[in-house]
């Protein structure tokens, strides 16, 4: 299938289809939503999802607001659409509306604006994560328009608090208050993508198959401190220096699962040459320890394989003429699955091995993803779909080396997989920052791509 946005350059794109349109008008109103924690509200964007859902012929009890008792402005949206066979278990697509806030002084724009430029869709949320929520609700949509009668219920629930702490999490509320709004065999979230290389040409699709488990910890040394005229060898800075130096050379085991064994097998046909070459060697276990550490190199492969802690934030003294009294640091741990937050500790507390240094951990260990088996029954219609409108590209299971709203739901027994089709490109797309994008080209295909995955997975 040709996408319709696959003209040449300089070319201006064919005229947009009615349900293109239709779609685009979603998207922009989400985006037109600000929905940080800051400055914005998930209850106004989710009603306004639920409006659209309305109209569309989804009454109460198919479509419906929650709202967190406490939190007005927290709020979320949960939908169905029944399926023909009431023994089936139901899949769930599920999505955060909320965003990473953004300040109009900082944007050459206002971030709360949808703008098409140089093919591209511009504007706070464009691809975390509007752009799936709204092709969640414009497939419900669709579905229903077409009389697509899902052997499976199909739902949805787009929820609040995956970017910000201070929010109430909405899946957790989902699980906790209403289960049977989220109750499913299996769900599909973010945290799966395509990726294209530097001049924008499509390399691979990864379906995330499990994902890491964040813990932070802080690390402080303290002392009496002094003039700084009189110095000494003890002295806070230097302890807490010496502490992240072996914590930057602290290297956790790694960690074989038959999705990265996957990964590795298939990507290293995408990377080709000898990185390629070492990347299956890797995944047929026959990897040495010199190709070990030419893989583990690229900051992407290593942590796809192991648990990784990083020094994030610094501070320490309190006055240039005196001898610090106190320096600490911030460690953000990316814990792989299986690795517990207390083993972790441990690791940290052995490379340190210094009693001048205290370790703690900050807030609780919190709940932590169960990854999703590779099954065939997820990824071979995934890869069907992709030979059908991504001729030639390769769909590679991966694990996400970040950390999603889908760790509620694993840790509940819903099996949660991150769902390809929106292809990024190779810097990321500004995602968290400003002039966050997305190619128009990359989102309209993504939309063919989830749309024909949906009724695949809902027969």
């Amino acid at each position: 299938m040709l996408s319709p946005f696959a003209a040449m350059a300089g070319e201006a794109p064919p005229p947009l289809r009615p349900d293109q349109s239709t779609f685009i008008d979603i998207y922009r109103e989400l985006v037109e939503t600000d929905t940080s924690h800051v400055t914005g509200d998930c209850t106004l964007a989710a009603n306004r999802m639920l409006t659209r859902l309305r109209t569309a012929g989804f009454g109460p009890g198919q479509a419906d607001l929650f709202v967190p008792d406490g939190h007005p402005k927290d709020g979320g949206l949960v939908a169905r659409l029944e399926g023909t066979d009431v023994t089936a278990p139901a899949m769930l697509l599920v999505d955060h509306i909320d965003v990473v806030a953004a300040r109009r002084e900082d944007w050459p724009r206002d971030p709360y604006k949808l703008v098409q430029e140089d093919g591209y869709f511009i504007g706070r949320g464009v691809i975390d994560d509007k752009a799936l929520s709204a092709i969640w609700v414009d497939s419900l949509i669709r579905l229903k328009a077409e009389g697509f009668r899902p052997r499976r219920a199909i739902k949805i629930a787009l929820t609040c608090g995956e970017e910000s702490g201070e929010a109430v999490n909405g899946v957790k509320w989902l699980l906790e208050n209403r289960r049977d709004a989220v109750e499913a065999g299996v769900a599909f979230n973010e945290g799966g993508y395509g990726m294209t290389d530097a001049d924008g040409k499509p390399q691979a699709l990864y379906l995330a198959v499990g994902e890491k488990h964040s813990q932070t910890f802080v690390i402080e040394a303290v002392n009496p401190g002094g003039h700084s005229s009189r110095p000494r060898a003890d002295n806070a800075i230097y302890d807490l220096s010496l502490a992240l130096l072996r914590i930057r050379d602290l290297n956790f085991p790694i960690r074989m699962t038959d999705a990265n064994r996957t990964y590795f097998d298939r990507m290293g046909l995408v990377v080709g040459g000898e990185l390629g070459t070492k990347m299956r060697l890797l995944a047929q276990g026959k990897a040495d320890t010199a190709t070990i550490a030419a893989v583990t190199a690229h900051p992407v492969h290593n942590a796809t394989l192991r648990t990784t802690c990083v020094a994030t934030t610094l501070d320490g003294g309190h006055a240039e003429n005196a001898l610090p009294q106190r320096a600490r640091a911030h460690i953000q741990c990316r814990l792989f699955p299986g690795d517990s937050v207390a083993e972790t500790e441990k690791l940290l507390r052995d490379a340190i091995g210094d009693t001048k240094v205290e370790l703690s951990r900050v807030g609780e260990a919190g709940v932590v993803a169960v990854p999703p088996p590779l099954d065939p029954a997820i990824v071979e219609p995934a890869e069907a779909v992709a030979r059908e409108l991504f001729p030639g590209l390769p769909l590679i299971p991966t694990l996400l080396t970040a950390g999603t709203d889908g760790r509620y739901l694993s840790a509940a027994g819903i099996p949660t997989y991150g769902i390809p089709g929106i292809l990024l490109d190779a810097d990321g797309n500004g995602a968290h920052g400003v002039n966050e994008r997305i190619r128009v080209r990359s989102v309209m295909e993504g939309r063919d791509y989830l749309y024909a995955l949906i009724k695949r997975y809902a027969r």
